[in-house]
């Protein structure tokens, strides 16, 4: 390997050390091989998530500037152009070794610039659209990597994985979120529990929650949970190497869930968060445990309606 090509995959592992804390604990049960492709995704997605949300003190047409220049030296980079950026090369190296579908990562990118124009969604289909570049192909990027003994029937799991784990850090992140602006929590369902985004607002300046605020994020942690069930058939079909991996990342983003029935589903008192011993318990369980072996659901039991 290149010294070029080593730098930028030291590079995505740092992002990924620095600002993935749970994941990046999971991919160090990976074999050595598949770790630096993991964190050249990761610093993919982080990276372009870094333009989008830590640049807020620019005009948003020059935000939306950098996000595209970004893309289209990305874009150039797939069609062999010669990259000078810190962390693609490893991108694209990570994409050409397992042929991933470029197609995933054009949705990924059309979904960040979503998050530069659109502040919150009407229903849960339109935050469905959004998280399907966001976090479903986030999946099926990483199931090549992971290697699977049925591709195909891995792939839908994978999907919802996607979408588990990002509606995890939407209900756990409401306070941060708001301070950019956004709320994650589609519209129709804070009607539907009489809740207004001044509400969500007044709840974070007094760092504790209201009973209305408390059921609709209830509503949300079941509504988390129905993907999660969905994703646990694709974790046994995974590689022998990467269930531990993957058994870990899947436990440790589900406690989040766990910690905020814990605060009583308080999003403000205080940022949800899986304690040390416990995350250094789940990730010995799943070296521990057989291949093939069921995953366990997070959370408390799933409600009939939202399950099926």
């Amino acid at each position: 390997m290149d010294v070029d090509l080593a730098a930028a995959y030291d590079r995505c592992r740092e992002l990924h050390r620095r600002h993935g804390r749970t994941y990046y604990l999971a991919t160090r049960l990976l074999p050595a091989w598949k770790r630096r492709h993991v964190h050249a995704l990761y610093g993919f997605t982080r990276y372009a998530d870094e333009i989008v949300d830590r640049t807020e003190d620019l005009p948003p047409a020059e935000r939306a500037a950098r996000l595209r220049e970004w893309s289209d030296r990305f874009v150039a980079g797939l069609h062999g152009a010669s990259v000078d950026d810190p962390l693609l090369p490893a991108v694209l190296h990570t994409i050409a070794v397992f042929d991933l579908d470029r197609d995933d990562f054009a949705s990924f990118l059309r979904s960040m610039a979503m998050d530069l124009t659109v502040m919150s969604y009407p229903t849960y289909d339109d935050l469905l659209d959004y998280m399907e570049g966001s976090a479903a192909v986030i999946g099926t990027m990483m199931l090549p990597i992971l290697g699977s003994s049925d591709p195909a029937a891995a792939r839908e799991p994978a999907r919802q994985l996607g979408f588990a784990f990002q509606l995890t850090n939407f209900i756990r992140d409401v306070a941060e979120d708001l301070d950019r602006g956004r709320t994650y929590l589609p519209d129709e369902d804070l009607a539907k529990f009489d809740v207004t985004r001044a509400d969500l607002v007044a709840a974070k300046a007094a760092g504790r929650t209201t009973p209305r605020i408390r059921e609709l994020i209830e509503y949300e942690v079941t509504r988390a949970q129905a993907h999660y069930l969905a994703a646990a058939p694709g974790i046994p079909l995974l590689n022998p190497a990467s269930q531990a991996c993957m058994r870990t990342a899947y436990a440790l983003y589900g406690g989040i869930l766990d910690e905020v029935a814990a605060q009583d589903y308080d999003v403000f008192v205080s940022r949800a968060l899986v304690p040390q011993r416990r995350r250094m318990a789940v990730a010995a369980r799943a070296l521990l445990t057989p291949p093939g072996t069921p995953v366990q659901v997070p959370g408390p039991a799933l409600e009939p309606a939202l399950a099926g």
